[in-house]
């Protein structure tokens, strides 16, 4: 779930379209910011929708956290990055020190092309976002899933 631009609509939950997830062909082991509800697309065994930045992660997990106001993200990406296995959902501000910071640490980066619609809680599309978005890769088993996604975007993968 994902907080946007308040020019995209009137609510702040956005969930991510589940060709993502067919795309990426993972079962992840903890969405970590899945609204109270569950994940709605989100092949996840658990999810942690309340204080999941002061919880512990396990395995596999799945990012797509609350895009908030400025460096809004940093503690989610901080966390992500510590954790060290998973994807994460961002905005592609590349001119941003915080995505700049988080491209350093990640292991892959999908840039998706075009812009992922995502949907409101009641399953509507809402218009394109006011940028796009990245999957951040951090262990093998997370580059393996932007690998199967690679038809999605530009593919970039740190050097060994």
């Amino acid at each position: 779930m994902s907080v946007w631009e308040p020019c995209v609509g009137a609510s702040d939950d956005w969930h991510t379209p589940a060709y993502i997830f067919l795309a990426l062909g993972e079962e992840f082991d903890l969405d970590v910011a899945a609204p109270e509800a569950g994940p709605r697309y989100v092949p996840a065994k658990a999810w942690n929708f309340e204080r999941s930045l002061e919880r512990e992660w396990f395995g596999f997990v799945w990012m797509n956290a609350p895009f908030g106001g400025r460096n809004g993200l940093v503690p989610w990406l901080d966390k992500f990055m510590a954790h060290g296995n998973g994807i994460a959902l961002v905005p592609d501000r590349t001119s941003a020190p915080w995505f700049q910071r988080a491209a350093c640490f990640s292991d892959a980066i999908l840039f998706i092309s075009p812009r992922i619609k995502f949907e409101r809680l009641d399953g509507s599309v809402g218009k394109s976002p006011g940028s796009g978005v990245a999957l951040l890769a951090r262990g093998e088993r997370g580059v393996m899933a932007l690998r199967r996604a690679r038809h999605l975007g530009l593919l970039m993968r740190r050097a060994p």
